[in-house]
């Protein structure tokens, strides 16, 4: 078998960044490379029905090789990168039994991981761990769930002694700007259950989420000549920033944890004449995610009626909810996942995401589907870094779902 992490090199040699600003699917066509790799490699392992549509879903199925009758599972992982770091010309750098102290990153630019500030580090004394070279991020979101998929699917393969019911792989694109399932076909993927490899640390189980929405807002103003701009002068700068202090600052994501939501400014663009805002709003509790969305339109509706109706325009877009509620009726899915990791030495960690999956949507799409650790850290920056051992452990938990499936 190929080593995983020869694996995880070559995907991350990709450059899969997905643009929200693309009305496109895959919003960059250039995830299509790496899918149509994936492809030939499936197609080279033995996998039946594997199929890349004009959507950027790659899917293949392993048959069943014994006579029970077990329901057929999934698994699935997203090709793309965030756009919030650059995706390009990545230099994975490797930091072999690792003693605990900062790594540099990138000397010129002063960038180190540095235990004092990422404590979990010291969780990864003696392993071995891939870091960025401080220029761009690293792509373990979520190519490393995708490499850990594919080794499972190369061992299943290899070892026809493997006992296994019918097994589904799916790749999905755009999954880092909320649009990944959009055209994604439940009935057509042919699984029963699936989970996503799309955590973060060794032992992460995950089937609560965030409901997540964005929101836009458009700020009008009006410039005049500065030195005749008494009582005519509108700055949509000056009225944007008035805007955003009315939030509060207790529910911005750096004073935020576990259960807490929040409501986080990702966007700042204008001038004089016109401005833009963008948020993004998480909460868990589906009561307080309604809250924060009438919060930033109070905010609105106020600045309306200060400056004038029409200087602020608001649109606010529901992206998925908390997948708590179709997945918990199946908890059994949960346990197998529990035993997989324990079988496999892993303690398990079930916690809920602060962010979404996939599997958040498809859940309510049909498909019970919580999320399981791909291993990383740092996700969508240059501080991102990879524990090798960690995606092995990964690998290998899927192997354990699988035979758990098979076991009354």
């Amino acid at each position: 078998m190929e080593k995983i992490v020869d694996r995880f090199l070559r995907y991350v040699a990709f450059d899969t960044t997905s643009n929200p600003d693309s009305q496109s699917q895959p919003s960059t066509n250039k995830q299509f490379a790496l899918l149509e790799q994936l492809r030939k490699e499936l197609v080279a392992m033995g996998l039946e029905n594997v199929e890349l549509d004009k959507y950027g879903y790659l899917t293949a199925s392993i048959p069943s090789n014994i006579e029970e009758d077990v329901p057929a599972i999934g698994f699935i992982a997203h090709v793309d990168t965030s756009p919030d770091a650059p995706g390009s010309g990545i230099k994975p750098r490797f930091v072999e039994n690792y003693d605990g102290k900062p790594i540099v990153l990138n000397e010129l630019k002063g960038m180190e991981l540095n235990p004092e500030e990422f404590p979990e580090l010291k969780d990864y004394v003696g392993q071995t761990l891939i870091t960025t070279d401080g220029n761009t991020l690293l792509g373990a979101d979520d190519k490393a769930g995708v490499a850990e998929i594919m080794a499972a699917a190369e061992y299943i393969m290899e070892h026809p002694e493997f006992r296994h019911g019918p097994v589904r792989i799916g790749f999905t694109p755009d999954e880092e700007i909320g649009r990944g399932v959009d055209h994604f076909d439940v009935a057509r993927f042919g699984a029963k259950y699936a989970y996503t490899m799309d955590g973060g640390a060794i032992g992460e189980l995950e089937y609560e989420n965030f409901n997540a929405a964005s929101a836009k807002l458009h700020i009008q103003g009006r410039n005049i000549h500065p030195g005749y701009a008494k009582n005519k002068m509108l700055n949509a700068i000056l009225i944007a920033s008035e805007l955003n202090d009315m939030l509060p600052v207790w529910q911005r994501p750096e004073y935020t944890d576990g259960y807490e939501g929040f409501i986080h400014i990702t966007k700042f663009s204008g001038v004089v004449e016109e401005a833009e805002i963008q948020y993004i709003i998480r909460d868990h509790d589906f009561e307080l995610f309604e809250r924060k969305k009438k919060m930033i339109q109070e905010c609105a509706d106020f600045i309306n009626g200060k400056y004038g109706a029409g200087v602020v325009t608001v649109d606010i877009k529901d992206q998925y909810y908390n997948m708590r509620k179709e997945v918990e009726p199946h908890y059994h899915i949960i346990e197998k996942a529990v035993k997989a990791m324990e079988d496999a030495g892993v303690k398990p960690n079930i916690r809920p995401i602060r962010g979404g999956t996939d599997g958040a949507r498809l859940s309510f799409m049909g498909l019970p589907c919580p999320n399981i650790f791909a291993g990383g850290h740092n996700f969508h920056g240059k501080y991102e870094y990879l524990p090798v051992q960690s995606m092995e452990k990964a690998s290998e938990v899927i192997l354990n779902i699988i035979r758990n499936f098979t076991e009354k």
